[in-house]
């Protein structure tokens, strides 16, 4: 065990008590308390609005060399790696997460930094082609304030997923992290402060919607939202948004499919699909959720997945060999619990899970079994919504275009798995399906490098690679006349 964070905010490069809603911090796997520490308020919010314009203004920081500003970038990836233990207990102990994922995370998290610092390194403007007797160019500027606001299921490789690329682009950033789990970012936040940035450039604001969250949305400062969770939570804050004419970047739910044809290795194939529903407990929004394997297979697909998916090790985040730890809370375990109980009276089949486990290591924790649902119809609830748990529906399906057709009868569109061993088959497929990720025999996997964000009502807009940074600035156009003469419309 390690110290937990004291509980205080980062607000404007100062370490200080809340003055909002009291948070509780749980550890999941048997509900002991990690921290108590209260949120922040809308007057902290409004300190650091204030103190993150003043600062961002200031030459010291809006007007850096990109190659100054990403040393900043490294050295906050260097902080982060050098605590990688200590961040990765942090995060097992605020979210249940397995040990193993946690330190996959934090190594994550400083790989993006450092990324980012390199683009930083190598950052052109563009020189536009001469089309009469100006010189002509395009430069990218800084927004000014920018609002991340991160989920509970992996928050500091989603910190730094948006703080990242928004300080390189010379912005400050006022990250909220979800009450859920605030202890990581507030981490994040002492591994900023050490790497030395300028007071009020970032602060960690931990807190409720209705307290601190719609400040930093609402408030005519911040320039941007960037925001992961919920579409429901999503939506809302595109028409706050569009209101102030704001630039928005939303990364929402999903209910993906994954797509196994009879030509897949099926050994490869079970393994890929379990890994992209079971890993996390199913708390991911990219979990493939909705199984569809083609009929020439589907029994024996089907009985060798259960029977794989029932050996999956269901125990305690500090366990070397768990692959199914608990959940975040109980309060979603419960909702888990719900729409499997939901789908089970309206006739479905559970072939297994379907219920927490029982023994006395599992009686305090927010544990729920893997589960797999079959006899259910593409239309079903269970096959609509987002479950965000460690549930999978499947379904049989004859043809490509049968199958494209269901996979793209959803509102979501994050992302897909196809399993195939027929490339021109998965390329016709990949680029048939609407989602903004596409594996092909394979699944969850991530380079920083490559672009991220969904389709429909999972999101607008994408996160990472060589277009991340742009995603936090403005661009403006200068004309610089070559003549020396005066405009001849003027000449009398």
């Amino acid at each position: 065990m390690i110290k937990m964070p004291d509980g205080k905010l980062f607000i404007g490069g100062e370490w200080e008590t809340g003055t909002g809603e009291e948070i509780v911090s749980i550890f999941p796997a048997d509900g002991s308390i990690n921290c108590s520490l209260y949120g922040a308020s809308k007057d902290d919010g409004l300190r650091a609005i204030k103190l993150a314009k003043s600062a961002q203004s200031q030459p010291s920081w809006r007007s850096l060399k990109p190659h100054e500003r990403a040393r900043y970038l490294y050295a906050i990836a260097d902080g982060i790696e050098a605590n990688i233990d200590r961040i990765s207990q942090i995060q097992t102990r605020d979210t249940g997460k397995t040990l193993r994922e946690t330190a996959i995370l934090a190594s994550s998290a400083s790989g993006t930094f450092r990324y980012f610092g390199a683009l930083l390194e190598s950052s052109d403007d563009l020189l536009t082609a001469q089309r009469n007797d100006s010189l002509t160019m395009s430069v990218h500027e800084p927004l000014g304030l920018v609002t991340a606001i991160t989920p509970w299921n992996s928050p500091i490789a989603s910190d730094a997923q948006k703080v990242a690329p928004a300080l390189a682009a010379g912005n400050a950033v006022l990250l909220k992290p979800s009450s859920w789990s605030p202890l990581v970012s507030l981490e994040l936040a002492r591994i900023v402060e050490s790497a030395g940035l300028p007071k009020g450039i970032f602060s960690v604001l931990p807190g409720s919607g209705h307290e601190i969250g719609g400040l930093l949305v609402d408030h005519p400062d911040i320039s941007k939202v960037t925001f992961t969770g919920s579409t429901k939570t999503g939506r809302s804050l595109a028409i706050k948004a569009a209101k102030k004419l704001m630039p928005i970047s939303l990364e929402l739910g999903g209910k993906s499919p994954v797509i196994v044809f009879k030509d897949s290795d099926i050994d490869i194939a079970i393994a890929g699909v379990m890994f992209g529903i079971f890993s996390s407990t199913g708390q991911s929004c990219i979990a493939g959720s909705r199984l569809f394997v083609q009929r020439d297979i589907y029994n024996e697909f089907v009985e060798r997945l259960v029977k794989a998916t029932k050996k999956l090790k269901v125990g305690s985040p500090y366990n070397l060999d768990t692959q199914v730890s608990t959940m975040i809370h109980p309060q979603h375990r419960d909702s888990v619990a719900a729409y499997v109980d939901l789908a089970r009276n309206e006739g479905a089949n559970i072939l297994c899970g379907g219920e927490s486990p029982s023994g006395a290591e599992y009686k305090k924790g927010a544990y729920y079994l893997p589960t797999i649902i079959t006899e259910v119809d593409n239309s079903a609830q269970i096959c609509r919504e987002e479950v965000f748990g460690p549930v999978l529906v499947v379904m049989p399906f004859d043809d490509e275009a049968d199958v494209i057709e269901q996979a793209n009868e959803n509102e979501y569109g994050l992302a897909c798995g196809i399993w195939t061993n027929d490339f021109p088959k998965a390329w016709r497929v990949g680029r048939a399906i609407n989602a903004g990720t596409v594996w092909v025999n394979t699944y969850k996997q991530f380079s920083i490098s490559t672009p991220f964000g969904g389709e429909k009502n999972s999101g607008i807009g994408r996160e990472k690679g060589r277009n991340g940074i742009r995603a936090f600035m403005s661009q403006k156009s200068l004309y610089f006349d070559l003549t020396g003469n005066s405009h001849p419309w003027a000449e009398i």
